[in-house]
């Protein structure tokens, strides 16, 4: 069975990225070597793991996903430290 994960890093800048994959690890070894001078994580390099949720299924993973990006920076750092009354 495949999962899917969708994480959040914290990027060097203090801004937040968030993703969806079926392999964190290499994900996040891909944003931290820049291999794509366009991304979005580039310039804003080194980014440190923050956060992640597992899915079984892939669509509910990208509605995740897409209900996190719209978060407010500080609604985002509250997930990130575990201040779910903050959430």
């Amino acid at each position: 069975m495949r999962y899917y994960f969708v994480y959040m890093l914290l990027c060097a800048d203090g801004r937040f990225y968030v993703g969806v994959t079926n392999n964190v690890e290499h994900r996040l070894a891909q944003h931290n070597a820049g291999q794509d001078t366009k991304a979005w994580t580039y310039a804003r390099r080194p980014v440190e793991l923050v956060y992640i949720q597992e899915f079984q299924w892939v669509q509910e993973a990208i509605a995740w996903e897409k209900q996190l990006k719209r978060w407010s920076a500080l609604k985002k750092r509250a997930l990130m430290n575990g201040d779910y009354d903050a959430v």
